[in-house]
């Protein structure tokens, strides 16, 4: 018999009606250690709950159903501002890679850890030279028997320091191997010996990235996610899902953040003017963009790099969101220690992480407009 939550709005309405008996207020703690506390606080809610185990398949310790009802709750909750964005985004990055690439047995005993709060996970691909540029990648996992012994550095690898596993890319393939099929993929402890991560003081104030560097790290062999050779088919699966589920649990924290602004520029006595409709006009289209990537995404589709389209248009609604905000709420960046502050200046990163705006720019023209390289 099918689970009648598994249809959207039914599950919707549900979660809501829970949502409302269930108290996830955060607390007055503002610090980056204290959203990840509150992170772990509401996902183990959520899994005690069921609502967290939803739209995730059953042999993974999943419910089923569909994956759109992952992004509902992530949507609930990130939208009631009980979590933020950045941490809630790994679980839709990391947790389908692996499904896809790990064996069974790992991926039935590690999911159920990361869903329920219980594991914060890291993704180890950028390194100081190989940014955008993956198949560049330097750092090392040499085969001794039964393990692998990696040496190497990763950059700007987020909420390492409150991790528990990282997703890393390494270089396995001899000298005469091509790029692409020289790179594997590993699930790698990070309290594993030689470990050792090194927190980025970022101009936003917040040490969200870190340095990570691997100093003769053994590594199981049964750790490698896929086969010797797969990392860079596996960064291009994953990749998508940086721009789908996750896309819209940060657009419900930008719509969140625009009602706020609406809310002080009245305040001011100031009228709606057309800088807000034009910021509200980018928001609704990432929304309408993103809700089409949801739904194929919720037809089995699998996504591509069409999902270029949505990083852009992410960008640039949270540019001229903060650009707004910096605009009708004069001084306040400048002067005042404000959440407008810290976010304007992270902002500032939009059209760089994950894929920078030329790149993605790039990939429409040639992969999708098939206009070349010129």
């Amino acid at each position: 018999m099918t689970d009648p939550l598994h249809e959207p709005a039914a599950f919707r309405t549900a979660l809501r009606a829970w949502l409302a008996d269930n108290d996830l207020t955060p607390p007055e703690d503002h610090t980056l250690a204290g959203h990840m506390t509150q992170f772990a606080r509401v996902m183990r809610a959520l899994y005690d709950g069921g609502w967290g185990r939803y739209g995730w398949p059953e042999h993974a310790g999943g419910l089923g159903g569909p994956a759109i009802l992952r992004a509902i709750v992530g949507e609930e909750i990130v939208g009631r501002r009980l979590a933020e964005p950045g941490p809630y985004s790994m679980i839709e990055v990391l947790a389908p890679t692996m499904i896809d690439y790990a064996c069974p047995e790992l991926a039935a005993e590690m999911l159920p850890k990361m869903l329920s709060g219980a594991e914060q996970w890291c993704q180890g691909f950028s390194e100081p030279g190989s940014g955008s540029d993956l198949a560049s990648l330097t750092t090392r996992a040499v085969q001794q028997g039964d393990k692998y012994i990696v040496n190497g550095q990763k950059v700007w690898t987020s909420f390492a320091q409150f991790s528990h596993r990282c997703i890393l890319l390494t270089r396995t393939g001899d000298a005469g191997t091509p790029n692409h099929q020289a790179i594997t993929a590993f699930f790698v402890d990070m309290d594993s010996p030689g470990v050792d991560v090194r927190p980025l003081h970022t101009m936003h104030g917040v040490d969200e990235f870190c340095e990570v560097y691997f100093d003769n790290v053994e590594v199981d062999a049964s750790r490698m996610l896929g086969r010797p050779g797969d990392g860079w088919q596996l960064a291009m699966d994953l990749l998508p899902y940086e721009r789908s589920t996750c896309f819209w649990q940060r657009i419900a924290y930008l719509y969140s953040r625009f009602d706020a602004l609406i809310a002080e520029v009245s305040d001011q006595g100031a009228g709606i003017d057309d800088e807000m409709g034009e910021t509200y006009l980018a928001l609704h289209t990432l929304r309408c963009r993103s809700a089409a990537t949801q739904k194929r995404l919720a037809q089995g589709h699998r996504l591509g790099p069409d999902t270029s389209i949505d990083k852009v248009l992410l960008a640039a609604a949270e540019q001229r969101l903060y650009d707004t905000a910096h605009d009708l709420l004069p001084g306040v960046i400048e002067l005042e220690d404000s959440p407008w502050r810290t976010e304007y200046l992270y902002s500032r990163a939009a059209t760089i992480y994950g894929g920078t705006a030329e790149v993605q720019r790039n990939i429409i023209a040639r992969r999708l407009l098939d206009l070349g390289k010129e």
